[in-house]
């Protein structure tokens, strides 16, 4: 990410000059908390992408930065939360263009001098296994929503009632 101004290279984040090597000119990850950078790692999450990619980014902090906030600063928790769980409906978006992208569900082969078209196994099941991890990372984000189980009478509440007890009757021929 160094740009190059006449002989002169600078680092693409800060914009200082570079030394003769390629060492960085310190400035390095953020790692101090600001919440305008909290903010845009939320934004990414809600977006369904993973911490490990938002933080792949060099202007982004480490994970391990981002794991810290989140045990110092409530709120940020919190708001890390709801990006998360906001991330659900984005995977759930995806979860419909991957099953309705074809375009790589068929391919070309030859078979005895003619060329004939075959489904693509390995696309086919990449796409299934696409799907199926979103769709298990869903359930365990928002598990009333995507869930498999779900609880339409109690809203995941006790049920309460009577209580029936049984006596032990004997027939009375005996």
């Amino acid at each position: 990410m160094l740009e190059e101004t006449n002989d002169t290279k600078l680092c693409g984040k800060c914009n200082k000059p570079k030394g003769d090597t390629e060492e960085c000119c310190n400035c390095g990850r953020p790692s101090d908390f600001t919440q305008d950078l909290a903010d845009k790692i939320c934004e990414e999450l809600a977006q369904g992408k993973s911490l490990r990619t938002v933080c792949k980014e060099e202007d982004m902090p480490s994970a391990q930065t981002v794991f810290s906030w989140m045990r110092t600063k409530p709120m940020f928790l919190e708001q890390y939360a709801r990006a998360k769980q906001e991330s659900a409906d984005a995977m759930a978006e995806e979860v419909l263009d991957i099953s309705d992208d074809g375009r790589n569900d068929w391919m070309e082969k030859e078979y005895g001098g003619n060329i004939m078209w075959v489904t693509n196994g390995e696309a086919l099941q990449r796409s299934r296994l696409r799907v199926d991890t979103r769709k298990w990372l869903m359930s365990k984000m928002k598990p009333k929503k995507y869930g498999e189980k779900m609880d339409v009478t109690s809203d995941g509440k006790a049920i309460k009632g009577n209580t029936i007890m049984f006596a032990d009757f004997k027939d009375e021929e005996e």
